[in-house]
């Protein structure tokens, strides 16, 4: 064991070993508990989960897929777990895919990735079909569901689910089914057939392509390594505290670096135990039949529950001065005699997240400092982090025996973190240097030059740090909107004050040159509560001009706490929320 922050790791050379220590140490233990069609939670071990991640990988290294990019799309779920280690540990390259992308973007993304084969879901056979038409290099379509063909019993096309259409590039024996080649791995194993198993890991070389589109750009495919991801995992359980005894519910898409390295590949590491959640509507049943005591989410989720737990007290102004009063109660307790009612006094709100939650960690996007501390003062202590996919993905996190609500907290061990050419406020953009930063761009060299200078990368973040070192992120550069006295106004922070009021769902901010005055000025689209306005104004229906006068009220008061150069003066209302990446972020650039 190293012990690199405040608690002792043991190191790991890539993650196949990292796996094989894991099922060395927990072998019994479950790494998996997963809902099956009949509704009924089964067991998986460390053991049986390495088995079966053997039993793929020898399989596909079998079909000639070694050294191949082989892409993965799909939900939350067991099956992709097995197929990313089954891939990275022996196989090829990693690309896992957003499901929420449209055909035509995962077809562009399969043909950009270079992909040879790919694993799927059942819900996008029927994607799979029409794309085989068009890829011919794409030579292996393997469902996680009973809708694939096994290689070696060949049949017509009909006799696959929803049909390969006609003119396709490919045989009907090229769709295969999952759980088919796990047992002819595990026949291939039986009889000797090592191949897998004994496979040497480079843990320089690119093993997982991951393509971002970010908030403001295009997608660039992100090579990362073994050494990257080993290295963030290590750093980040250097940090917080996570055992064999914890388990967790994963809510956001597993395909994200965020998710898939410190909501699978950390719990693995560490001995604990995943379960899948159903859907957003599922959330609270999936919680209450789970009862995590870690949680991986985004200040939207965290948000929203913070506002409905506000919202129900509110409608009784009796519940609100007890909730309020407890909450007094219960921190001076704790912060003068140490003396945690906590559980206790809020036992109806851990009840709603299952009842054991002991760790709350939120990234993607900055949370409202106020939701961190409220919930924190419940005994839900939630710790906000700082990362992006380029560095596997996290750089900076609070710890849970040292945090600040308002800061995205203290850079990882063993990564360095600077802010380059600062404002007279200490503002600029956040370089990384460490183990965990990328590879580059896959087959986009003037992309990694624009942010790999040297062995520093340019994070396109501004910020700056404290005098105790706690980072503090003020918006994108990109995003900045300078004033003709080169005045810099971060969007982000005018949001962050917008989203507050309780009559507003979300806000997006920009600068528009006004030609009147030859200055740049602050603009505002916002998504209203419209629940919320139509019971504040005590109305069966509201109208547009209601609307209207009670978010330009709230502009106005927002506008009292803030300097002149960065009011709000203009602002149009929207119905429909903004669109959003897979967590949770507004796509600027739409």
């Amino acid at each position: 064991m190293v012990k690199r922050g405040n608690y002792a790791v043991r190191p790991i050379n890539d993650l196949k070993d990292m796996l094989q220590q894991s099922q060395s140490l927990f072998g019994d233990t479950n790494a998996f508990f997963i809902k099956n069609k009949e509704d009924i939670y089964k067991a998986v071990s460390y053991t049986e989960f390495k088995n079966d991640v053997d039993a793929l990988g020898t399989a596909l290294t079998a079909l000639g897929l070694k050294g191949m990019h082989i892409a993965l799309i799909g939900e939350n779920r067991y099956e992709w777990c097995v197929s990313y280690l089954s891939i990275v540990n022996g196989t090829g390259v990693v690309v896992p895919l957003d499901k929420e992308l449209p055909g035509s973007e995962i077809e562009n993304l399969l043909i950009k990735s270079k992909a040879e084969a790919v694993i799927y879901s059942e819900k996008f056979h029927n994607e799979m079909c029409r794309i085989s038409r068009s890829t011919p290099y794409l030579k292996h379509f393997i469902c996680m569901d009973t809708t694939g063909i096994h290689q070696d019993e060949p049949v017509s096309a009909s006799a696959i689910h929803a049909g390969i259409p006609s003119q396709t590039n490919v045989s009907a024996d090229s769709f295969k089914s999952f759980n088919q080649l796990v047992e002819r791995g595990k026949i291939l194993i039986d009889s000797g057939n090592k191949s897998f198993i004994d496979a040497k890991i480079d843990s320089d070389a690119m093993n997982m392509l991951l393509f971002t589109s970010g908030t403001t750009d295009y997608a660039k495919g992100v090579m990362l390594s073994h050494k990257n991801i080993c290295f963030d995992i290590i750093a980040v359980l250097s940090t917080v505290y996570i055992d064999s005894n914890d388990s967790s519910l994963s809510i956001l898409p597993i395909h994200h670096t965020y998710e898939c390295s410190l909501g699978f590949l950390a719990l693995i590491y560490s001995g604990a135990t995943i379960s899948f959640n159903e859907g957003l509507k599922h959330i609270a049943k999936n919680l209450r039949e789970i009862k995590p005591t870690v949680l991986l989410t985004v200040p939207l989720i965290l948000e929203s529950m913070h506002k409905k737990i506000w919202d129900q007290v509110s409608k009784k102004r009796v519940l609100k001065l007890k909730l309020k009063l407890a909450i007094f109660i219960s921190t001076w307790l704790l912060r003068l005699l140490r003396i945690d009612l906590r559980r206790k006094l809020f036992k109806q709100i851990h009840d709603t997240l299952g009842g054991r939650i002991r760790l709350v960690l939120t990234g993607a996007a900055a949370i409202d400092p106020g939701v961190s501390k409220c919930f924190r003062s419940m005994g839900i202590p939630v710790l906000q982090g700082y990362g992006l996919t380029e560095c596997s993905p996290l750089v900076i996190g609070n710890r849970d025996y040292a945090y600040k609500d308002s800061s995205v907290g203290l850079p990882l061990p063993g990564v360095e973190v600077k802010i380059d050419a600062p404002d007279e406020n200490g503002v600029g953009e956040l370089m990384v240097k460490g183990d965990n930063v990328m590879i580059g761009y896959f087959e986009n060299q003037d992309a990694t030059d624009k942010v790999l200078k040297g062995e520093w990368f340019c994070t396109g973040d501004l910020g700056y740090s404290d005098k105790s070192g706690f980072y503090y992120i003020t918006g994108r550069k990109k995003n900045v909107i300078v004033t003709k006295n080169g005045k810099n106004i971060f969007p982000e922070e005018i949001e962050s004050y917008i989203n507050k009021s309780s009559y507003v769902l979300e806000s997006l901010v920009w600068g528009e040159y006004d030609g009147n005055t030859g200055d740049t000025t602050v603009n505002a689209q916002i998504v209203p509560d419209f629940a919320t306005i139509k019971e504040k104004l005590k109305l069966p229906d509201i109208s547009k001009e209601d609307i209207l006068r009670v978010i330009k009220e709230e502009i106005k008061n927002i506008n009292k706490n803030m300097p002149i150069y960065k009011r709000i003066r203009d602002f149009s209302i929207r119905e429909n929320e903004f669109i959003k990446t897979t967590t949770k972020k507004i796509k600027r650039y739409v």
